[in-house]
């Protein structure tokens, strides 16, 4: 089979499919075969990524990944549609709310780790039921986490937490599902152009790019070359691990 036809016959949802990270996922995961269920909360960002998407069988949604019916439906709907559950999940939905710990607020913080953290749970846990309910052979979860889950960030006390949190319930995601031949992965990606970062002074992107060995810094692109590597069968033997795609960042 030729490289770039490696998913044909998968199904992959994407949370976060509406922007940024996301949408660079749902295209490649397009262009290499895939069927692509693009869930997001804005329902005219998914609808966008859906028309930009190379031919084939895909479809737009809307999510709400914090609240666990919203997720059901969800399953639900792309049980419904594909006549089958998606053996690959990635879950990319996620948002920042940034403040310094002395000021950051109690609703500021659960609401980032409602989206990032219970999010991630919810959409992990109802993916790996409908795939074993299925009597599905195996599946693929792939979560993104961050660098700074590792190494925290000035004024990303609740997103660190979040990144953090999404890494460990990934590892134990990895042991808990391996009995089933689902495999579930972590990536952490370094400082990514996306829309959190148009929100970010130039001259700090600029001193951003400068701490990067390899000089600049990453695009969606980047990280959806990972993420379809762990959705493949070319990372078959990969479970409970961590990929950073962060340039060379903090190595």
């Amino acid at each position: 089979m030729a490289a770039h036809l490696r998913l044909r016959g998968t199904l992959a949802l994407v949370t976060g499919g509406g922007s940024g990270i996301g949408r660079a996922i749902c295209a490649r995961f397009a262009r290499e075969g895939a069927q692509v269920a693009i869930a997001d909360c804005d329902e005219a960002g998914a609808a966008q990524t859906l028309r930009g998407l190379q031919a084939g069988d895909h479809q737009a949604l809307r999510v709400d990944v914090g609240c666990a019916k919203s997720v059901a439906d969800l399953v639900a709907q792309i049980q419904a549609r594909f006549s089958r559950p998606a053996n690959v999940c990635i879950n990319c939905a996620g948002i920042t709310m940034d403040e310094f710990l002395l000021k950051q607020t109690e609703e500021a913080f659960d609401a980032v780790l409602r989206v990032n953290l219970k999010g991630t749970f919810l959409v992990t846990q109802a993916v790996a039921k409908a795939l074993v309910a299925s009597g599905a052979s195996g599946g693929s979860i792939i979560n993104l986490g961050s660098i700074v889950g590792k190494v925290g960030n000035l004024g990303q006390v609740n997103y660190s937490a979040s990144k953090a949190g999404v890494e460990a319930l990934s590892k134990t995601a990895a042991k808990e599902l391996a009995r089933y031949g689902i495999r579930c992965n972590t990536v952490l990606p370094g400082f990514i152009r996306s829309p959190m970062t148009d929100k970010v002074p130039q001259k700090v992107l600029d001193k951003f790019a400068a701490m990067v060995p390899l000089g600049r810094l990453g695009e969606p692109e980047d990280v959806a070359e990972v993420c379809a590597f762990l959705a493949s069968d070319d990372s078959r033997y990969i479970t409970g691990a961590s990929l950073e795609v962060t340039g060379g960042l903090f190595i």
